[in-house]
């Protein structure tokens, strides 16, 4: 896999490449003249403390923030996209042909061997280049997966991949969209980050709501301390991890609310009225499972072989 990072991509985008596809998807002539309007007529200034400075145009990129945006940057992205996808080089996932996957401007290339991926890379950093857009190469990084089958590993170790003449980075674990993705197929490290996250969550809203009602406190756990980001992907994990989670979710608990450290964690749950741990993982899953068995995309319905 490689995981390409795009140098201020939003920022980037040039409008007039960015009409002309809006037009050739088929969007009224209409729409994309009031777009062209907005676009180029855009003015803004910056704010340092008290002072303003003048106004100045802008010529390039969306806003980021901006309702469109996403939608905008697809369409500028379509034809790298479908490049790449008609390049007939990837990996077959429950037969179907996979070699892109994207989610705004996070991009991953797959492929089933080194020169594979070695050429598309060069086929996304030639396709980026015509639309404006530069890949950062100290940011876009590379990892391997071994074969479950030790029989069939053909080398431990790979030539660096190029991407403008430079050396990409071999990674054993990426963040990416939150979710930390290793190359031994195991979560731990996933687990690890969310605890990490609920000990920081916890801590902030004791220094800053402690002195709050109950009922706002629960509102505010419920916001802050139970959604697990991506806990429902979990499936290789040691029990270890998870039981740290569990007690990092537990002592959160008794830390927001003013419990005592040995205060029974049924009483608790049923006096606050919050699930236990068990539940959350329970409920995320089954949800996942329905999600996942009505979504018609081929590829996510693969997953239905596995869970």
């Amino acid at each position: 896999m490689c995981f390409a990072d795009f140098s201020k991509a939003f920022d980037r985008v040039n409008y007039w490449k960015l009409f002309k596809q809006l037009l050739d998807i088929g969007l009224s002539a209409q729409i994309v003249s009031l777009l062209a309007y907005w676009y180029s007529h855009q003015r803004v200034c910056i704010r340092w403390n008290n002072a303003v400075s003048s106004s100045f145009s802008i010529g390039n990129g969306t806003k980021q923030g901006g309702i469109l945006s996403p939608f905008l940057f697809n369409v500028y992205l379509r034809d790298l996209i479908m490049t790449i996808m008609s390049a007939r080089v990837g990996c077959n996932v429950g037969g179907m042909f996979v070699n892109i996957l994207a989610y705004a401007d996070d991009v991953v290339l797959l492929a089933p061997s080194w020169w594979a991926m070695q050429y598309l890379i060069n086929l996304l950093a030639k396709c980026a280049d015509r639309i404006d857009m530069l890949c950062n190469t100290d940011k876009t990084v590379c990892m391997v997966f071994p074969p479950k089958d030790r029989r069939k590993i053909v080398n431990h170790v790979f030539p660096c991949f190029k991407m403008n003449n430079m050396n990409l980075k071999y990674v054993q674990q990426f963040k990416y969209l939150g979710h930390v993705i290793s190359n031994e197929e195991r979560d731990d490290d996933d687990i690890l980050r969310e605890v990490k996250a609920m000990f920081t969550h916890a801590n902030i809203l004791t220094r800053r709501f402690g002195a709050c009602s109950v009922s706002v406190k629960i509102a505010l756990f419920r916001s802050y301390c139970i959604c697990f980001y991506g806990m429902e992907l979990w499936k290789s994990y040691t029990m270890s991890a998870i039981n740290r989670l569990r007690s990092c979710y537990v002592k959160c608990m008794k830390l927001f609310f003013n419990y005592p450290k040995y205060h029974s964690v049924t009483n608790m749950l049923f006096e606050l009225e919050l699930p236990s741990f068990d539940t959350l993982i329970w409920n995320s899953k089954a949800r996942f499972k329905r999600q996942v068995k009505n979504c018609c995309n081929g590829i996510i319905s693969q997953l239905n072989l596995v869970l």
